[in-house]
């Protein structure tokens, strides 16, 4: 009896002592910790880590962050996020077990930030409670709703002749310093109060730059819907790859609610270029202008992600807005043209336009939209059904005007009927037009109201047709919206209203000459005295 309660002490004891153990003894876990064999410009070479999976998130000394990218037998090629200047040769490298994904909540509503989800505004942290990967595979196709809705730019040329609509892949292309960014800043200045999220991603822009488009926002009250993504030009190549995806999985957090998005990615030949750089470093093969083989692909499956989900899903949408930078206007370039081929059109900003101080310097000749003419608003078609024939002709035209050959009257007309529309095209940054502004202008140029106005005092007459507008009833503007067509009534109306506003830009009738005056060779009392002689 004895040796058995003594033994029940010992376990007893033996107990105690392993608890304790366990309270106040760390436990050991295993890791895979690697190590950088070499660094370069925005990339770093790891041995070890054979677990590693293709895009895991490592993590490296001072809080930089990588991803595995190569992952090849003997060593992984990472690519690196953030300042990694402290890092060197030798220095450990951990598993995160999980792929790059960003913070996504309704607090980055009006916040700046960059891919990785840290505020650059100064304002307060983000919370990380909800994160989503950058990468995601794009809606499928019996998932997706057709292009019924448009979004209203509030410029003129673009919602007159080249529409766009919710869910649409527009592409802007033109020239550096053609007003590319202009137009993107304009049209999210004009979704203010139209229930449309804005993402505007800035990809290795100047800090100048970026300062102006958020300054710009903040003015006119449009940070109030906006989340800016933002890398400059001085940050890694591989922030400045993983920004549009970053932003693309922010408007896809709202596009899950239901809402509608746009989101501007400004611009995508930053973007390559930075893929490029990041291929090279890391030994990829080159191909042609010694992008990788995969650059068409990287696009590809970011502006896919860009649709219209059905009402079953929530109906919610992403309108996506590339930005493309073009060399001495060639279009035929190997990143525009990959570009044009997966957007649904193209806006195409030309550099000889804009040195005539036609602003925005849209070519419609060579703008297309493959989508937003079937979500174009009745009320549009009805009144633009014959101007952009009459615009493509004028063009054609006036190239022939040039050579100084003497003119029929009836060409002389379509040339001068053209320089009323380009004039009335017009349209100065950041002053979205209204649309039942836009209609009375259309509906005044169809109706030839324009054309006696001379060109000097075309941009008072189109001011003066705006502010008219606002007298158009209210009744009248809810019929823009649902109406199949426009009745005849609204048209008489609306024309009614554009004629008086132009009346005080009508050339004056000259004065006849009196029927009282001499005769062109003498007074008839000479003539007589002329026939006696």
């Amino acid at each position: 009896m004895e040796s058995a309660s003594l033994q029940n002490i010992f376990d007893c004891a033996f107990d105690g002592i392993s608890q304790v153990r366990e309270a106040y003894m760390p436990q050991l876990k295993l890791r895979e910790v690697g190590t950088i064999t070499s660094i370069a410009t925005g990339i770093a070479k790891v041995s070890g880590l054979p677990g590693v999976g293709f895009e895991e998130v490592l993590k490296f000394p001072g809080d930089v962050y990588g991803i595995a990218f190569n992952v090849d037998e003997d060593e992984i090629g990472v690519v690196l996020l953030g300042d990694y200047w402290q890092l060197h040769a030798g220095d450990e490298v951990e598993r995160r077990g999980h792929v790059m994904d960003v913070p996504v909540c309704d607090a980055l509503i009006g916040r700046v930030i960059n891919p990785m989800g840290h505020p650059l505004d100064g304002g307060e942290a983000i919370s990380m409670n909800r994160r989503q990967p950058i990468e995601r595979a794009a809606p499928q196709i019996m998932d997706r709703a057709p292009v019924t809705v448009p979004l209203q730019t509030g410029i003129k040329v673009i919602d007159a002749l080249i529409p766009i609509g919710r869910g649409q892949r527009e592409l802007i292309l033109g020239d550096r310093q053609t007003g590319k960014t202009a137009i993107a800043i304009d049209t999210i200045l004009n979704q203010r109060g139209k229930n449309v999220l804005c993402v505007y991603c800035a990809i290795g822009q100047r800090a100048s730059s970026v300062a102006r488009v958020v300054a710009n926002l903040h003015e006119n009250g449009a940070l109030e819907y906006t989340t800016v993504v933002v890398t400059e030009g001085n940050d890694s190549p591989g922030l400045q790859y993983i920004a549009p995806y970053a932003a693309t999985s922010i408007a896809e957090y709202f596009m899950a609610q239901g809402r509608d998005v746009l989101i501007v990615y400004d611009d995508l030949t930053h973007h390559a270029r930075a893929y490029r750089e990041l291929s090279l470093l890391l030994r990829r093969p080159p191909g042609r202008e010694a992008f990788p083989g995969d650059i068409f692909y990287i696009h590809s499956r970011l502006l896919e992600r860009a649709t219209h989900l059905r009402e079953e899903l929530g109906g919610g949408s992403i309108t996506a807005l590339p930005i493309i930078e073009t060399e001495a206007q060639n279009i035929s370039a190997y990143i525009p043209t990959n570009l044009i081929s997966i957007t649904d059109g193209q806006i195409y900003l030309s550099p000889s336009l804009f040195e005539l101080g036609v602003l925005p310097a849209v070519d419609v000749s060579k703008s297309v939209s493959r989508v937003g003419g079937k979500a174009q608003r009745a009320i549009y078609r009805a009144v633009t059904g014959d101007l952009k024939l009459a615009y493509a002709q004028f063009e054609e035209l006036e190239t022939f005007a040039r050579f100084g050959a003497r003119l029929d009257k009836d060409t002389r007309k379509i040339i001068e009927h053209g320089r009323r529309i380009r004039a009335c095209l017009k349209q100065p940054e950041f002053a979205p037009v209204s649309m039942p502004a836009q209609i009375a202008i259309l509906l005044a140029l169809t109706a030839e109201l324009f054309d006696t106005v001379p060109i000097a005092q075309m941009t008072d007459a189109d001011t003066a047709v705006r502010k008219a507008a606002k007298n158009i009833p209210a009744e009248v503007c809810a019929r823009f919206e649902t109406a199949d067509k426009l009745a005849d009534e609204d048209r008489k109306l609306i024309i009614e209203i554009a004629r008086e506003a132009l009346i005080h830009f009508q050339p004056k009738p000259e004065s006849k000459p009196s029927s009282k005056a001499e005769p062109k060779y003498g007074s008839k009392s000479n003539s007589a005295s002329i026939d006696k002689s």
